[in-house]
């Protein structure tokens, strides 16, 4: 098949070889640009664990302390291999959303344990701090990096779902997937994902996809890379 992968570009360079050796050919169309931000604020003095939502996320963390003692929760695994790839030891996984990283925090931490960090980008999926303060949890946001949306989709990807070559498009995010979607609106390419099969992480992802008329929306069992990948 041919594939467009629309996570940040790390990830998705990664992602494409993965495809490619499967057989498929992949446009790499990234619809967030990821960056750290510089003068960020954060303070792990009375943390009692980190919770990463993203591998975005650690890295971002990896780039602003030297500190890997702390307890680590991860949304997925990706997450956490990339946790442990920038040295931090304690770690442990959810299930592949911010439900079961909070239920994972039920499981291994009281409410009096101390304050839990939130590493986490300018934009936050889901209400991890409503749900666990809910339950007494102390939940402190530490916003390390910005992911700002593409503007245009590219020339190459553009002429590829206008000539019909593409066969379908894979999403990590809602967010991701709005921004697609509009950028498919802003050149008039609405109608040419009836000929397109959207690949998505989450049922949030074909919701957010829902403007545009797919040929069908195919959701991962679970919110996980290997359960999307299964889907092809």
């Amino acid at each position: 098949m041919h594939l467009i992968v629309t996570r940040p570009r790390e990830e998705a360079e990664d992602l494409a070889r993965q495809l490619q050796d499967l057989g498929h050919r992949v446009l790499i169309e990234p619809m967030l640009t990821i960056q750290p931000i510089t003068d960020a604020n954060l303070d792990l003095g009375d943390a009692a664990a980190l919770l990463l939502t993203s591998a975005n996320g650690v890295r971002a963390l990896a780039g602003c302390t030297a500190r890997r003692d702390l307890a680590v929760l991860a949304v997925g695994e990706a997450t956490a291999a990339a946790a442990r790839h920038a040295g931090f030891v304690d770690v442990a996984t959810a299930g592949g959303d911010v439900v079961a990283l909070a239920a994972l925090v039920r499981q291994r931490l009281a409410p009096d344990d101390g304050v839990l960090v939130h590493v986490a980008g300018s934009a936050v999926a889901g209400d991890l701090a409503g749900d666990l303060g809910a339950d007494g949890y102390k939940l402190r946001r530490a916003v390390l990096y910005d992911a700002a949306t593409t503007e245009r989709l590219s020339a190459a990807s553009r002429a590829a779902l206008r000539a019909g070559q593409i066969d379908g498009v894979l999403f990590f995010s809602a967010r991701s997937a709005a921004t697609f979607v509009k950028l498919l609106l802003q050149d008039g390419l609405g109608e040419v994902c009836r000929g397109v099969d959207l690949y998505g992480l989450s049922a949030a992802v074909g919701e957010a996809a829902a403007k545009v008329p797919w040929r069908r929306q195919i959701i991962a069992a679970m919110p996980r890379q290997d359960d999307l990948l299964a889907l092809l």
